[in-house]
């Protein structure tokens, strides 16, 4: 028999906080169980404060169990998939917590994908119920209508903003956005036909639901992510994939039930999902939640309800200092900052510190991970960092070919193995093959980020093994770019890279071969135009450019990686 080999030390376990363990026993209940305690813990106490109103965590509670009953009528059963499309909102919360108590997954759909995007979230998952905002009820009648018949959504739950909101006489400004986004807001809902129905017709209803069976090891989230080539694909999450992160991310950033968070992160977004969905039920702590980004309303925000931890990205920081208002903005009530995403400029770093006092603790994690898989120790982190492996996490740096682990110092790619590691890619086992592999007898995920390792064990970010820009956190792969383009009128080829930009860190450029029939008129703004229609406002290319031709192998593939090397040194001569 073969010994079982001895793993390699790891040397951040020697600034590991001695407030922490260094791994966690998670508990063997599903994610609706934390909810649960929650409410009876916790009745009266606020659970989310959305733009002045509350709603403490007994009536969420309710809220969840009548949406679960409803779903149930409606035929969802123990592992079927539905959507949510929306943007932050109390609404959310219930939503995701009523698919859980209903045995069922839940499936976040990015609220700016539109018609062309969102049939994809139907077929793939193999979706029958959706629950939307109602500015987002004609995307998914538009794209619904496009599919077969037997591959159209049976039931849409479609809910106003407002509904979660203070009346408009009780509105107090200080927590008002601007009127633009107010009157996006209070956006009525239009229900297209019958398979349409009203939020608060389905609570109010009061269906029960039948027992929860849905366990640690079941099925609970299915996020999707792109990758190099194709469309996005889904990831395969557990109750307890995400139960490791819900419960060491508390303890990491110094939470408890007296905790009050920033929820400004997407919700669809893996980070926006788990400090702002899952991880408040399990600490019973309070969360204020804004629709979006806003400085103006972020920094009155903080001042006003003593906002203790807020997980953030980069540019949020950024845009902040930007405000002739920021010296006015009271952030002494802050003791956890952190976020990912991007990188957090040094320099920005140092106002934090110079200025409040604060320390920003960068993390870095994937969809794949259930986003921490790496994150500085607030009380030893280092500017620029990814951090250490968090929690029961072994990760490694390796050569991209061999595999073979390297040392200290030396760049390569990083692999993860841990507990909130996903199971693999939904319908996709030759992708999930090719993202595993096995080292001193573990299963390791492969990251397709380069970065290297120093000699105290914390993570450096060097490159990208996979193509991918990085635009103020959000995630933009170019092959889905382009498959969009190839759809607009004017494009008969397009090849998508990633160009600096000095405030989102990165940005969108497309190079572009016109259609014969149009080269006498199109412009690049043509194509700008009509992406904005089509696709994300992140993935729309900033910068189009016309070329003759794209570069090609013998095989006949676009040499995306040449046209970006020569970008970069565009760049890098200026």
């Amino acid at each position: 028999m073969n010994p079982i080999p001895t793993p390699t030390p790891r040397p951040h376990l020697a600034h590991w906080p001695a407030r922490l363990p260094q791994e966690l026993e998670a508990p063997e209940t599903s994610l609706w169980f934390n909810l649960e305690v929650a409410a009876r813990r916790y009745p009266h106490k606020t659970a989310y404060l959305y733009l002045g109103r509350r709603l403490n965590w007994g009536d969420l509670h309710r809220q969840a169990e009548a949406l679960a009953g409803w779903l149930q009528t409606r035929g969802v059963q123990r592992g079927d998939r539905v959507l949510l499309y929306m943007q932050n909102c109390p609404q959310y919360v219930v939503a995701a917590f009523a698919v859980l108590r209903a045995n069922a997954v839940i499936v976040p759909v990015n609220p700016m994908n539109r018609a062309d995007e969102f049939g994809h979230y139907i077929t793939d998952p193999e979706a029958r119920v959706a629950i939307v905002s109602a500015d987002l009820a004609a995307v998914v009648a538009e794209a619904d209508a496009r599919l077969p018949a037997e591959q159209r959504l049976e039931h849409v739950l479609v809910t106003r903003y407002a509904e979660a909101m203070p009346a408009e006489a009780e509105l107090d400004p200080a927590e008002a956005p601007a009127e633009p986004v107010l009157a996006w807001l209070r956006t009525e809902a239009v229900l297209p036909d019958s398979r349409f129905e009203r939020w608060l017709d389905a609570l109010a209803a009061g269906h029960q639901p039948g027992p929860h069976t849905a366990g640690p090891h079941d099925l609970a989230l299915l996020p999707y992510t792109s990758g190099t080539t194709g469309l996005p694909k889904g990831c395969l999450h557990t109750h307890r994939t995400l139960m490791h992160n819900v419960v060491g991310g508390g303890l990491w950033g110094h939470a408890s039930a007296e905790s009050i968070s920033l929820a400004v992160v997407p919700m669809f977004h893996i980070t926006g999902f788990m400090y702002g969905v899952m991880a408040p039920a399990f600490t019973g702590s309070t969360v204020v939640i804004l629709p979006r980004w806003d400085r103006e309303l972020a920094g009155r925000i903080i001042s006003r309800h003593g906002v203790t931890h807020w997980t953030c990205i980069p540019t949020m920081i950024i845009d902040l200092f930007g405000s002739p208002n920021y010296r006015q903005f009271d952030l002494s009530s802050l003791r956890y900052l952190s976020g990912g995403g991007a990188a957090m400029p040094q320099a920005v770093a140092q106002r934090l510190q110079d200025e409040f006092g604060l320390t920003f603790a960068e993390g870095y994690g994937l969809t794949e991970t259930a986003a921490p898989s790496h994150a500085n120790p607030p009380e030893r982190a280092k500017l620029q960092c990814l951090g250490m492996p968090i929690f029961g996490v072994d990760s490694r740096v390796v050569d991209p070919q061999t595999l073979q682990e390297l040392p200290p110092g030396e760049s390569g790619e990083i692999v993860t193995h841990g507990p909130m590691v996903f199971k693999g890619y939904w319908k996709h086992p030759q992708a999930t093959a090719e993202a595993f592999f096995e080292l001193d007898g573990k299963r390791f995920f492969r990251t397709g980020d380069l970065g290297r390792m120093d000699e105290e064990g914390y993570f450096f970010i060097t490159d990208r093994l996979k193509r991918m820009i990085n635009a103020s956190g959000f995630k933009v792969w170019p092959t889905e770019v382009e498959l969009l383009l190839f759809k607009c009128p004017v494009v008969l080829e397009a090849c998508v890279i990633g160009a600096q930009d000095a405030y989102r860190g990165e940005t969108v450029k497309a190079l572009v071969v016109v259609r014969p029939e149009a080269r006498a008129t199109a412009r690049e703004q043509d194509v700008t135009d009509w992406a904005r229609e089509h696709m994300a406002a992140y993935k729309v290319p900033r910068i189009v450019e016309f070329v003759d031709a794209l570069p090609k192998s013998g095989s006949g593939k676009v040499m995306w990686r040449l046209l970006q090397e020569q970008q970069r040194a565009r760049e890098a001569s200026r």
